[in-house]
């Protein structure tokens, strides 16, 4: 994979779509804005495809799932054979994701990146690049070939969803203590504190929460990743998860189709591919406002906007097929509303009451 050529081929949105898409909008025979974020979801389809309408008719989740090493550090309430299980869940349909997934006609694609173990579980795609990465208070997650790696399997997982015909994607994730590695990598690049930017995670106690900051910090400073560079950053303080996420993100922008991001593991990992290329951007769709703490950090550094608080932490992507929703009725306003002259509405009061 020649990361450099293909960053270098992402283009930004569509900008002549983008503005036939607000022309479509402001037509619509409605009060203006008073569809709110549904049109402005609308128009960034627009940007990403090239076509004013649009429709998402065939809908994925991608989820990695990897295991981390500094679960040793007590960072983490729940058992690292739980990474595990729930990826043995995911293709049975038992998981909340997947629940979800089913009800709104999603197919997940659950890939091991990573997971502790060397069960084969039928459904989930083997890219396991080793059975989780080093404990990061002693030294690197990984090594920077295998950080790539991760990259790499992510970008193909969204080249194989684009020849399949699909689109629209979310990403998600498994893996016990990744909160810890997301946190770790959002300080890197911030510079923010732990204070700031740790959360509690799935049901940690207060022990094991300050635990958990006091692990960050360590890492980070015998680690020194450069705030500069991500791959860097992941490959000394991330997890195989966040570098395939990083990786699905970028293919998203290079084959165009919109994707999905769900809570604050999804966050973070968008937050560093657009260190890659700021363009990638315009290819990212936020589902729902994460309640970790440091969600809303990384969300304002994207400049983008949750469509959703449903006061959610589950992770696993399970806000992508919620969202698919609301960019499906986003599609349905724009391919199916009558504008002002299809209605034969006269729209001249609209300028009057601007101009009043």
């Amino acid at each position: 994979m020649d990361l450099d050529k293909i960053l270098n081929l992402i283009e930004p949105a569509y900008e002549n779509s983008l503005k036939a898409a607000m022309n479509r909008v402001n037509d619509l025979a409605k009060p203006p804005k008073s569809l709110g974020e549904l049109e402005n979801i609308a128009v960034k389809l627009a940007g990403i495809t090239g076509k004013v309408n649009n429709s998402i008719d065939k809908k994925a989740v991608i989820i990695f799932s990897a295991d981390n090493g500094v679960v040793e550090e007590g960072i983490a309430s729940t058992p690292q054979y739980v990474t595990l299980s729930q990826t043995i869940n995911f293709v049975k349909g038992k998981t909340g994701v997947a629940a979800l997934a089913k009800e709104n006609n999603t197919v997940l694609k659950v890939i091991d990146v990573g997971i502790n173990s060397d069960y084969k579980i039928d459904g989930v795609i083997d890219k396991k690049i080793r059975k989780g990465t080093n404990n990061i208070r002693f030294g690197q997650a990984m090594c920077r070939k295998e950080c790539l790696k991760a990259i790499e399997i992510g970008f193909e997982s969204v080249r194989t969803c684009y020849n399949e015909g699909f689109s629209i994607i979310g990403v998600g994730e498994m893996g016990i203590g990744n909160t810890t590695t997301s946190s770790a990598v959002l300080m890197a690049i911030t510079g923010v504190s732990a204070e700031e930017a740790v959360g509690m995670g799935a049901g940690l106690s207060m022990e094991g929460f300050q635990r958990k900051k006091k692990v960050i910090n360590e890492a980070l400073k015998i680690n020194a990743p450069n705030k500069e560079d991500i791959i860097d950053i992941v490959s000394k303080v991330g997890g195989f998860d966040i570098g395939a996420m990083i990786g699905a993100y970028i293919g998203a922008a290079y084959y165009r189709i919109p994707i999905i991001i769900d809570g604050f593991i999804s966050v973070v990992a968008a937050l560093g591919a657009s260190m890659l290329n700021e363009n990638i951007r315009d290819f990212l769709i936020a589902s729902h406002c994460s309640r970790e703490r440091g969600y809303k950090i990384a969300i304002e550094k994207l400049n983008l906007k949750p469509m959703l608080n449903l006061d959610m932490a589950l992770g696993e992507g399970s806000g992508c097929p919620i969202a698919f929703s609301v960019v499906g009725f986003a599609c349905a306003m724009m391919n199916n509303m009558a504008t002002f002259k299809e209605a034969e509405i006269d729209s001249s009061y609209l300028m009057k009451n601007i101009l009043v």
